[in-house]
């Protein structure tokens, strides 16, 4: 999809002054908006932003004081999935 949008040319200025693609600014914006108010998981957000690992997406996030969607069920998915690879055998103890 393409969208044309006017801005103030004192924001568009600013954005023009600062290193980098304006369109690609834009994106990250979005993107960060969408994954904030949970519109998009972060699978998603990585996808749109062209990163190849999770990694890449985390420090795109803190570089730009984005959190982590990542609540107390999630907690616990992951020490479930750690149990379960450590039951198997698939994953070393301390």
């Amino acid at each position: 999809m393409q969208i044309t949008i006017e801005i103030p040319d004192i924001l568009g200025n600013q954005l023009q002054t600062n290193p980098g693609n304006l369109e690609r600014k834009m994106l990250e914006l979005c993107v960060i908006e969408a994954y904030r108010n949970a519109w998009i998981s972060s699978g998603k957000a990585r996808e749109l932003l062209g990163f190849s690992t999770r990694l890449e997406l985390d420090a795109f996030f803190k570089q730009r004081a984005v959190d982590l969607n990542y609540d107390l069920s999630d907690l616990k998915k992951d020490l479930d999935t750690l149990e379960t690879l450590q039951s198997e055998g698939n994953l070393a103890t301390p």
